[in-house]
């Protein structure tokens, strides 16, 4: 039990804090967090230290979430935004706004892997681009890219939803 709790001190509030960016809800942030801590204990074993615990730690959390998505079948709610998006808007910007938000996460919902993971981990979940190249087991270029061309088609959804 001493293992669970040293983790989950150590790290609870970053995975915590990843899943209520994604999720949108306290509750499900808190129980995926506990079961998140409880399955890296459990699989230690797995983890090969070719990255920062946080980011295994983050990838089995998004893992819990898209199989509590898959569970309930729920979908993000489309909420038409009132705000309008100029060109040189950041989408990291966009996420305080809470419709926009639910739109980008509609659209991110939307896109191919490894789109939405790469951009998941590194815009919402705050893991540098040098560390997803490992975890993908690919070159720093490729997770520039990956994110770039991500961030380029919610972009262009956006945009198309402001029309």
């Amino acid at each position: 039990m001493g293992d669970i709790d040293a983790l989950y001190r150590e790290y609870g509030k970053t995975v915590y804090f990843f899943l209520l960016s994604v999720s949108h809800d306290e509750g499900l942030s808190e129980e995926l967090t506990q079961e998140t801590m409880f399955r890296a204990i459990m699989n230690i074993g797995s983890f090969r230290g070719d990255s920062k615990i946080t980011v295994w730690l983050c990838q089995i959390a998004k893992n819990l979430y898209y199989e509590h998505q898959k569970k309930s079948k729920r979908t993000v709610p489309y909420e038409e935004s009132a705000t309008q998006l100029d060109a040189g808007h950041d989408i990291a910007s966009d996420l305080e706004d809470k419709e926009t938000a639910q739109q980008i996460l509609q659209y991110l919902h939307e896109l191919d892997e490894p789109y939405k993971e790469v951009f998941m981990l590194h815009a919402l979940g705050d893991v540098p681009l040098t560390q997803i190249s490992k975890l993908f087991g690919k070159s720093d270029s490729w997770a520039r890219v990956t994110y770039y061309r991500a961030k380029a088609m919610i972009t262009e959804k956006l945009k198309e939803g402001m029309k």
